[in-house]
């Protein structure tokens, strides 16, 4: 099973379209979550073109998508219980504030999004996975999104690195 995951679109102020490189990893997906910061549900219309979508809002969304979504979610695929949040809030760092969204809950992974920022690392036996954006970088070197491969009861997180958001 192929995931595609990303976060922190912020359609359309950073981007009008998704990424042709994001596009073409699309194509393989069988789910996508998206970690929050969408800014639009026109998002949403894109992303669902190609599999479906699970996402949480992030702090940059408006009452629309707070509504459709909410705030953290337990998405259960491929026999795996994998944590979606943004990671937004006022102390600790992002990845500390996305372990303590899920504290006491049975996870295999925790993807959130928020810093722009890709991360992939195990804590504790549990994936911690940024994806980073698609669409816009701050002060990383490339856009990127992720790529989550379950396959055999195993679980394998990858980030995908891009020059061009176009």
């Amino acid at each position: 099973m192929w995931i595609i995951v990303v976060s922190d679109t912020h359609m359309p102020a950073k981007a009008s379209q998704l990424p042709e490189t994001l596009k073409l990893g699309l194509q393989r997906a069988d789910i996508i979550l998206h970690a929050g910061d969408w800014t639009s549900l026109d998002v949403l219309a894109q992303l669902s073109s190609y599999a479906p979508v699970y996402g949480v809002a992030g702090n940059n969304d408006g009452p629309e998508v707070v509504a459709r979504f909410g705030y953290s979610r337990i998405v259960e695929c491929g026999g795996k219980r994998i944590g979606l949040v943004h990671g937004h809030g006022r102390s600790g760092t992002t990845e500390r504030r996305a372990m303590d969204a899920f504290k006491g809950q049975k996870v295999d992974a925790i993807v959130f999004g928020h810093s722009h920022v890709p991360l992939c690392r195990e804590h504790n036996g549990i994936l911690m996975f940024n994806p980073g954006s698609p669409t816009d970088k701050r002060r990383q070197p490339s856009y990127s999104y992720g790529v989550l491969q379950l396959s055999g009861g195993r679980m394998q997180g990858k980030i995908v690195y891009f020059d061009n958001k176009r």
